[in-house]
């Protein structure tokens, strides 16, 4: 935080920023995005979140396969306009004027921003001079994300009563009581991280509680995306495929080379990179190789601790869209406002002297007074000194 304070200091004519919302809270977050939209210099940034580059960028800059193209308008305007594009041209039976209109259409959709901010009327007048010549499709691979649930979840999901868990002293959370129902895609926020992680380990058997309880449904088949998959390639001997092996599930009986090149594959591991052994994979590998192990558990419950963490920008795009269309349960916590706001339709708050529990949206949580008031009672010393 010091160093982007000092960045910011002095009004500089060009301000480069490097991941500048790593690390920070949301209301940091959208501080520096209302900073960013009225800033009346340049700035050049990189980052992974797209709701940030969305209320900051007029301009995306794709660097891809040695080469850097400039698109007007912002991230969700490049990927929409560009998966568009991409379909046009796929159609042949589309006669030329309707494509035109098609794409003039959603340049008008993306314009008519109400946003006063001096970025979003930039933004603006720039999509209207747009065109549509200088709309290209992407070069860009996507994960194929799909879960498939093996069977429909029943009534009885998950149910938990006066959970509580303190680490050093330290309370994380106590008298956490919900009950999970079916169509519910919950975020959980926290102000302390580390409470988040317990909970979702203590619910997945990795830790255990002081005290309260928990019981999952017998129609719930689960997948866990942990924060730390360390455990996971402890066995760095193991090639992809191997190491894939290992977590087919026992409804699975015919399992072949093609059946598990198919999972990696939908994570963009082909050919050859199936023989690569676990010790050289990076971060963003790992996560890919999580995700194919998820996927192949056919899953009606999915469980994410930070999912967008360690990925590039196409696989979070394609995680957020499987999560968006997934039929099943998702219990989630990330720090991706894209990701939250788009796929969550309730939001529970752990805190120290409980949970806050709203049936809604991720931005309509965070714009309510009442909840505002609630935190401040709920955490107490915490409030003030995060």
């Amino acid at each position: 935080m010091s160093l982007l304070a000092q960045a910011l200091f002095g009004n500089p004519d060009i301000l480069l920023l490097d991941e500048p919302t790593n690390d920070l809270d949301v209301e940091t977050i959208g501080w520096l995005e209302n900073f960013l939209a009225d800033y009346e210099n340049i700035v050049i940034v990189v980052s992974h979140d797209r709701h940030f580059l969305d209320a900051v960028c007029t301009h995306v800059a794709d660097v891809d396969r040695s080469k850097i193209q400039i698109f007007t308008g912002n991230y969700s305007f490049w990927y929409e306009s560009s998966q568009l594009i991409a379909r046009q041209q796929s159609d042949k039976n589309k006669k030329l004027e309707e494509k035109r209109k098609d794409l003039m259409d959603f340049i008008a959709r993306f314009s008519a921003n109400a946003s006063k901010s001096k970025q979003a009327t930039s933004r603006k007048k720039a999509l209207e001079k747009l065109v549509i010549e200088e709309i290209q499709p992407s070069n860009r691979k996507y994960p194929g994300i799909i879960f498939k649930q093996l069977r429909e979840v029943g009534n009885q999901i998950l149910n938990i009563e006066k959970l509580e868990k303190a680490v050093d002293g330290r309370t994380l959370f106590s008298n956490v009581s919900f009950t999970v129902n079916k169509g519910d895609k919950i975020a959980f926020l926290s102000k302390d991280h580390l409470a988040l992680t317990t909970f979702f380990e203590i619910i997945n058997g990795e830790q255990t509680a002081d005290g309260g309880k928990f019981e999952w449904g017998t129609t719930v088949t689960k997948a866990y995306l942990p924060n730390d998959n360390a455990k996971y390639f402890e066995d760095t001997s193991l090639n992809l495929m191997d190491w894939l092996r290992q977590f087919v599930p026992p409804h699975v009986t015919d399992v072949d080379e093609p059946f598990l090149r198919g999972f990696l594959g939908k994570m963009l591991f082909s050919g050859d990179d199936i023989m690569k052994k676990t010790s050289v994979l990076s971060g963003g590998e790992k996560v890919r190789c999580m995700i194919s192990r998820m996927m192949l558990q056919d899953p009606n419950v999915v469980v994410l601790d930070e999912p967008t963490n360690h990925l590039d920008l196409e696989s979070i795009q394609s995680f957020n869209e499987s999560m968006n269309n997934f039929k099943g349960i998702v219990l989630f916590t990330t720090h991706d406002h894209t990701f939250m706001q788009s796929v969550a339709n309730r939001i529970i708050e752990i805190t120290p002297k409980g949970v806050i529990d709203r049936l809604t949206t991720f931005d309509e949580y965070l714009d309510d007074a009442r909840v505002r008031a609630l935190r401040e009672e709920m955490y107490g010393e915490l409030a003030v000194s995060r």
